[in-house]
Parts: C-alpha cells; structure tokens; sequence
C-alpha cells in the first residue's frame, strides 16, 4: 500500500465533498486496518488499506444504514465515498461529537445506553444481517484460550511484569458453550465509543468488523473500554444471563494478558499503556466474582 500524504487526503477529502480552498487535515493515531484522518472540524476520512478492508468498508455503510434507527445510539453518516487508488475505497464521514471512553468515562446514563444497544443488536434478525454480507464467526476455544493466558501470565509473573492479582490461578470463571448467536459490534474498544459531557454515549464508531456470533464477544469489548462491573451491568440490562457476562469476562481477561506479553515479549507494536489500562479493567472485581466463582482450574 502507497502511503497517503497530507496533501493527497486533502485533496480527495475536497474534491469528494465537492469544497474550495485549503481543507486542514491531520492523521488521526488509530488502530486499525484503514487509516483515519480529521478533516477539518466537521469530517473524518478513512481510507482503507487493502482488497479486504476495502470489501469491509463497503460492507460497514450497509450495516451502519440498517442499524440507524433500529439500535439507540447515533451512528457516523457518510458525506462521500469513492476509491483513493483503484480497488481501494475510501469515506468521508461526519463527525460525531464527544470524546473517546479511553478520555473520558461512562456514567450510568452511558450504560444504560450501551444495554439498549446490545438489546437492539440481539433483536437484529441474523438472515438480515447475512444478507448485507456480514460473516458469521468462528467460535472460540475457551479452554485453549485459558491455557495459552495462563502460559502468558507464567512468562509475565517470571518477568515481574504482571500483578499478582493477575495471576494465571485466577484466569477463568466457570462457563458453557455459547447458546445463542447474535450480531455483533465485534470491536468495542474505547476508542470507538464517543462520550459527552454527561457521560452518555455520542456515538458508536468502526463497523467495518460486524460479524454475527457469540454475545460475550461484545460482552468482552466492554470489559476493557469501560471496566469489568460496568459491562457486567450493562450485559445484565441487555437481558444477558451471567453464563454470557461469565464467557465475556474470560475472554477479556485472557486476551487482555496474551496481548500484553505480545507486546512485551512479541513483535505486537500496540501501545504499552494502553494495554495495561485495558488489563486493570478487566481484572476489576464484579458479583461473579464476589459470590466466590473461582478462575483457574487447569
């Protein structure tokens, strides 16, 4: 993939929004598989990578457009779409207001809202879903899952890098397999929930990784953007029973410990931080917790 420059975004961002003169634009520091640009005060450009990224892109516009009035909370609209490089797409949304949950936190308000929104997404009809393109998910082997957290743990308990409430005796609750499908966000990470002054939810961004699949996925997304009690609260509110708050807080907790020793002893080039902010949160204590579930039998 050629590198966008500040000028080249510029200028598509113009000629797609059909604007004259100077367009201010900067690189919005993101994970992803597209890249993001603000475009002036009112815009965001993203621009995807690759074949894939391009198809999910497209596929995103389709999903956002059935979920507008259906989930809750305001969703990006599109003000332009084209390609930036042949076979390769790109949109000009408009900005949403507030500011990422990794900046600011959720308030009851904002749960109640992200319950609303895992309700409505659980009423979706998944052959409407599948007819957008959105792909079902491969489930998750838990019990692997368990054991490769607990050798991550090991090497980051032996480093001195991990705390000791973080310890692999204490990796996973007891749970079943998942019993329902529903569709999914699929990457409820903080950075792609918006949040006002009030703590409610502004927004909901990056739809380009909807998939239908097991609920504790987006259970497990809230785990480490706004805490384990809060998610479990919300999930509860959603109608979810404590075998789905249980998977979800499985999956974040090991995920959140393989993904730092990735970074620690890999190549993952994630930021450190940010990491560990998301493992704190997902290691809070909850009810499950408290009633005396126990983690780590293997």
């Amino acid at each position: 993939m050629t590198d966008l420059t500040e000028r080249q975004v510029a200028s598509l961002a113009a000629d797609a929004l059909a604007l004259r003169g100077p367009l201010a634009v900067r690189p919005i520091d993101e994970g992803g598989e597209h890249l993001s640009w603000s475009v002036g005060e009112r815009h965001v450009a993203r621009f995807a990578a690759d074949a894939g990224s391009t198809h999910r892109q497209r596929r995103e516009l389709a999903v956002r457009d059935l979920l507008r009035d259906r989930i809750g909370v305001a969703l990006p609209r599109s003000a332009a779409a084209g390609e930036w490089a042949p076979g390769l797409a790109f949109t000009v949304d408009e900005r949403l207001p507030g500011v990422s949950a990794e900046a600011r936190p959720v308030s009851a308000a904002g749960e109640r809202d992200l319950a609303v929104m895992l309700s409505r997404l659980r009423a979706v009809p998944i052959a409407t879903a599948a007819a957008l393109g959105v792909p079902a998910a491969a489930g998750r082997d838990v019990p692997e899952l368990v054991r490769d957290a607990a050798a991550a743990a090991d090497r980051l308990a032996a480093q001195d890098r991990l705390r000791a409430e973080c310890g692999p005796e204490r990796l996973a609750l007891p749970v079943g397999p998942p019993r329902a499908q529903v569709l999914l966000h699929a990457d409820l990470k903080g950075e792609h929930l918006l949040v006002d002054e009030s703590g409610a939810i502004s927004g909901v961004l990056d739809w380009t990784d909807a998939e239908t699949g097991d609920p504790a996925t987006d259970v497990a997304g809230l785990v480490i953007s706004v805490g384990a009690p809060a998610a479990a609260r919300i999930a509860e509110q959603a109608g979810y029973d404590e075998d789905v708050v249980a998977r979800g807080l499985v999956l974040a907790r090991c995920d959140t410990v393989i993904r730092l020793d990735d970074r620690l002893n890999g190549d993952d080039d994630s930021p450190e931080a940010l990491l560990r902010d998301q493992l704190a949160r997902a290691w809070q204590p909850t009810p499950l917790d408290e009633r005396g579930a126990r983690f780590g039998s293997r």
